[in-house]
């Protein structure tokens, strides 16, 4: 029995979507790591951290950055992928519970984006990198 394309999809287009929301997740993390790199610099978001109460910003303002722009890169090219999302999702739990709960759920202070963007990571941790990426090259080469 055939079913309809609106009610299921086949294992390469589940690889495609996932892939999608891998890369699209990527260029969003890649520009907030950016811009702490390179328009707030490491000094402003330290600043920045310590003024919202982060614990040890001197530590967690570089590793926080690097993480966004490293792992946004990581994430694009799908390299290393359940890693670098569990990494992101521990980013977006910390943003939410230390930064934005206390705002209410919605944008511009809100928690809808940090929460978003932890769900899509936690998608890719449980998924992993989907088509399309260097982790399913390396796998299909074994």
């Amino acid at each position: 029995m055939s079913t309809s394309p609106l009610f299921s999809s086949s294992p390469r287009q589940q690889g495609l979507a996932i892939a999608i929301v891998r890369i699209i997740t990527g260029v969003v993390f890649i520009a907030h790591g950016y811009q702490k790199l390179f328009t707030f610099g490491l000094a402003g978001i330290t600043d920045g951290f310590t003024k919202m109460g982060v614990p040890m910003p001197t530590v967690t303002a570089p590793l926080v950055t690097l993480l966004e722009l490293f792992g946004g890169i990581g994430l694009v090219i799908g390299l290393l992928t359940r890693l670098i999302a569990l990494g992101l999702a521990i980013d977006m739990l910390g943003a939410i519970f230390l930064v934005h709960l206390a705002n209410g759920f919605f944008l511009p202070t809100g928690y809808e984006f940090a929460l978003t963007l932890f769900v899509a990571s936690l998608a890719l941790v449980v998924g992993g990198p989907g088509r399309l990426s260097v982790d399913d090259m390396i796998a299909s080469r074994r």
